[in-house]
């Protein structure tokens, strides 16, 4: 199961944003994309922030209360990004998913620090249900 990488597993077209989006833009690409969260890249595709359901709540009220649309993704995301390698295992992945984690980790080519993409703790469970299901195959 160690073989297990996290590029096989990987969305490699998941929701980003851009750090000067207005909120509302980014509610909307958030909810067509049916993604609970998704990271900030700026124009060379580095990450520079992560934006989640979360993260978007206490602002999007106010916005929706007073009709205002001043917040920018930039002003909300966190920066504080965990990320993973494409390479990493998911196994250790899981492992650190265990605790109180994100749900969802930008990956990040480890050299150019670009986003390659973002896995989730449900990308995670199919990786290791596929392992189990392996694990009970038996010849006919």
């Amino acid at each position: 199961m160690e073989s297990l990488k996290v590029k096989d597993y990987m969305n490699a077209r998941p929701v980003t944003f851009d750090p000067d989006m207005s909120l509302s833009q980014a509610l909307d690409k958030l909810l067509t994309a049916k993604q609970i969260g998704g990271p900030v890249i700026n124009e060379t595709k580095k990450v520079v922030g992560f934006l989640s359901e979360q993260d978007m709540i206490h602002k999007l009220l106010k916005v929706g209360y007073y009709c205002q649309d001043t917040h920018t993704v930039g002003e909300c995301m966190r920066q504080d990004v965990l990320t993973v390698s494409p390479d990493d295992s998911i196994i250790e992945l899981a492992e650190v998913m265990t605790g109180q984690k994100p749900k969802i980790y930008p990956v990040v080519d480890p050299e150019t620090k670009r986003l390659m993409g973002v896995i989730t703790r449900r990308d995670v469970l199919t990786a290791i249900s596929n392992q189990i299901v392996d694990c009970f195959k038996h010849p006919v």
